[in-house]
């Protein structure tokens, strides 16, 4: 019998070896490794030697001698660590493969109590994201001290904004001139007690749910038992009541509720305002009313009147929406409470527990509303119109990334210097004792309220106003840096300066542009490198492009209502007789300028005809006279100026009753658009990754998917959102990735216990026989032949 022969298999590696791939392994022996390739070590170094292990790990991959998954595997390391490897190895040699001596950026200083504190958390079973959330701190510092969680079936994703950050630049050793990396968020580290105050918010958040009212009713369609229930008081709010249909026209916005559920405005609302009276649109329906107007470009009530109430009923999960005069008498019955200002601050409150590293440079500035109606109000200078007019000023307040935080309605078109010490209280209650730093135009210059604001722990970056004296463009220095994503260069000279005689030290960094001109930034930032505080100063434009965005968009500058409210009678204005008088000095002082020039002149020229003063008075008698009387004429000019008082109350100005624009409303909605473009920032970064042209093309990507059809299905305990394709392939598919991760959030649907379910319908095929028919489909039998070139296409296929 015939013995099966062995088959020759080669010999497993040594325990000591790690094999890279067919060609590249690592030999271990004790603290040393080496690195073989082809048989021939190549490269060697000890375990405790960082920067030479990850140089062996780049060396690799940039020879060509293994992939970047091979190298990581073998060294137990991430493809991105090998990556942001290459890329400090590219740009800063071997000194960016080491870290600076110190506490090691990111790393949290938490003491040995609080690290107690985690390891029993997380044996109880609780994950990164619960285990941060009851200690007030980010997810990425519990992941730093225990590691990533294990990923569990049905584990939820909590819907935060995903910021756009650049990867960590690594400071090394020695530098070029001309290129300076630094760090992207300039942000400085934030104090003990912000923590606190964000975990208290989390708290609060997570402790109150969403009641979930009841229904009589059994058919979505007809709701008369809920009305009736409402109509005899016994009715706060109808319940959603949802029904399989089909085209629902704007459904896509359903894709915001997530945001709108984690922003906090239901529960907020729920405890500032309680309710709005028995009725079937309640305060739940009304604000969701509100948010999904906002998100479909309802830009006013009024607008309700083009919409199919029945239509924008389903996305509500009513039978019908509240029509015009229903919603008017809502927002009547929401500003008698007078609650916009505590709404707006609890808001923000939730916005900088969720994007507190956003929060550390804050940009401040005033928007103008005109006002074009039959109401005499104060005037203020509109400044995209070049003219003075009947106006109201709201001041808004952006994060980092030019999303608005805070609104706050100003007094009667009050200065930004006179609204700073407002602003400020209100941004201290806010973002707690975290160090922030505040950006604005040149409208708030003002020395001595700098050194004020640097006393009450704000730092300041603003334009310095006035010329300054020139600086010479050979001291000017090169300098180019990537912050946010992207690549910067400016030529810039840094020097410090002092205001207040000596009393006020700053910093001024001067640009440099193609044209000559030289651009002056202050600053109390000496942390910073100088392209970054430039950098930070010139995204200002940011926030004018959100307001541009708004008024054109949502119409922010459109009204509410008409009502008016009676305005201070001891409000002080500018002087209109002073402002007269001042006109006619002007006037004069040139007047008396003409006269002594022509005096001057004829002086001259008489010096030779006239030896004497007395004959030279008698010639020129009549002009003499002339000078005398201008120059009396402007002294009694500015003795009756002098007399009068600068500022003088409004009441004295006019008997007519003094009114102003009412407020509350306006405060409101402005409140309810301000969400509806945080939810399409955030939905945006949930894109990003999804949709190359997201920079350039977002947004429009976000309206198409907002009033896209879809169709709505129930089942037991959820609520499934089927959406249309889009316009595009590419769009299709970055719409589908944005609907897998908002249903990780598992976000219950406002008043229900049905979760929200996205999805997006497949596109129907296309055949290449007929282009823009199915391919199931085939043509009428009785379609007659075309061309040559068509027949013989169709043969092929």
């Amino acid at each position: 019998m015939n013995s099966q022969l062995a088959l020759g298999l080669p010999a497993a590696p040594p325990l000591d070896t790690v094999v890279i791939n067919s060609r590249c392994m690592l030999r271990m022996q004790e603290e040393q490794r080496v690195v073989v390739v082809g048989g021939l070590p190549v490269y060697h170094y000890c375990v405790a030697d960082a920067v030479a292990e990850a140089y062996a790990m780049v060396m690799l991959v940039e020879s060509g001698f293994a992939q970047q998954t091979e190298v990581a595997r073998a060294f137990g390391r991430s493809e991105r660590s090998l990556r942001r490897y290459q890329e400090r190895y590219g740009q800063t040699g071997m000194a960016g493969l080491g870290r600076p001596g110190g506490w090691r950026r990111g790393r949290r200083r938490i003491s040995g109590k609080r690290l107690r504190l985690i390891e029993r958390l997380k044996s109880a079973g609780l994950s990164n994201r619960a285990v941060a959330q009851r200690l007030g701190v980010h997810e990425n510092a519990i992941r730093k001290l225990v590691g990533p969680s294990k990923t569990e079936e049905g584990q939820q994703l909590a819907l935060v904004s995903v910021a756009k950050q650049p990867l960590p630049i690594e400071l090394p050793t020695t530098l070029p001139v001309s290129v300076i990396p630094v760090e992207a968020s300039g942000d400085r580290a934030p104090a003990a007690n912000v923590y606190t105050q964000e975990a208290r918010v989390l708290e609060e958040q997570a402790e109150e749910d969403e009641p979930v009212p009841m229904s009589l009713d059994l058919d979505a369609d007809d709701r008369t038992l809920d009305r009736q229930l409402a109509h005899v008081g016994l009715l706060d709010d109808a319940a959603p009541m949802f029904r399989d249909c089909e085209r629902v026209g704007g459904v896509g916005a359903l894709l915001a509720v997530p945001y709108l559920v984690h922003s906090g405005l239901l529960r907020i609302a729920r405890k500032l305002y309680g309710g709005i009276g028995p009725a079937f649109y309640g305060l739940r329906t009304t604000l969701v009313t509100l948010f999904l107007m906002a998100l479909l470009r309802i830009q006013r009530p009024e607008r309700l009147k083009e919409r199919d109430p029945a239509a924008f009923g389903r996305l509500l999960g009513l039978d019908r929406a509240p029509e015009v005069k229903t919603l008017r008498r809502k927002l009547t019955r929401l500003a008698a409470q007078h609650c916009a200002e505590p709404l707006g601050a609890e808001l923000a409150r939730v916005r900088v527990a969720q994007r507190g590293e956003l929060m550390g440079f804050l940009y401040v500035d005033g928007h103008i509303r005109a006002y074009h109606g039959k109401r005499t109000i104060s005037s203020a200078y509109v400044a995209r119109r070049h003219l003075a007019m009947p106006a109201t000023t709201d001041y808004w307040i952006n994060d980092r990334a030019g999303d608005p935080l805070l609104i706050v309605t100003a007094d009667i078109n009050s200065s930004l210097i006179t609204a700073f010490p407002n602003l400020l209280r209100q941004v201290r209650a806010t973002v707690g004792e975290r160090q922030v730093t505040i950006v604005f135009d040149r409208g708030g210059w003002s020395p001595k309220l700098f050194q004020s604001m640097i006393q009450d722990g704000f730092d300041i970056l603003t334009y310095r106003k006035h010329k300054g004296r020139l600086i010479n463009e050979q001291r000017f220095v090169h300098r180019r840096a990537k912050l946010d994503g992207h690549w910067v260069a400016y030529d810039l000279h840094d020097r410090p300066v002092r205001l207040l005689n000596g009393k006020l030290r700053l910093r001024q960094i001067t640009r440099l542009c193609e044209s000559g001109l030289q651009t002056q930034i202050m600053t109390s930032r000496w942390d910073l490198p100088d392209i970054e505080v430039a950098h930070r100063m010139f995204e200002r434009w940011r926030q004018e492009n959100f307001f541009k965005y708004m008024r054109e968009e949502f119409l922010l500058d459109a009204l509410v209502d008409y009502d008016i409210e009676p305005e201070d009678p001891t409000r002080t204005v500018p002087n209109p007789e002073r402002r007269a008088l001042d006109k006619q000095i002007r006037v004069a002082r040139a007047e008396l300028d003409e006269i002594e020039r022509q005096y001057g002149v004829t002086a001259a020229d008489a010096e030779q005809h006239r030896p004497t003063m007395r004959s030279f008075k008698i010639a020129y008698e009549k002009l003499g006279k002339q000078l005398c009387a201008a120059r009396k004429r402007l002294s009694k000019l500015n003795d009756k100026r002098r007399n009068l008082p600068a500022r003088v109350e409004i009441r004295d100005l006019s008997e007519q009753a003094l009114v102003k624009l009412a407020t509350e409303r306006k405060h409101l909605t402005d409140l309810i658009k301000m969400l509806a473009y945080q939810a399409e920032s955030d939905l945006l970064n949930f894109l990003r990754p999804h949709y190359p042209r997201a920079e350039q093309e977002g947004r429009t990507l976000l309206h198409e998917l907002f009033a896209t059809t879809g169709d709505i299905h129930l089942t037991e305990d959820q609520l499934q959102i089927t959406l249309a394709p889009l316009s595009s392939p590419h769009r299709t598919r970055a719409v589908q990735a944005l609907c897998e991760l908002l249903d990780q959030t598992a976000t219950v649907f406002p008043g229900t216990r049905l979760r929200l379910r996205f999805a997006v319908r497949p596109a129907p095929l296309i055949g290449l026989a007929f282009p823009g028919t199915p391919s199931g489909r085939r043509p009428p039998p009785d379609r007659p032949e075309t061309g040559h070139f068509e027949k013989r296409l169709g043969q092929e296929v």
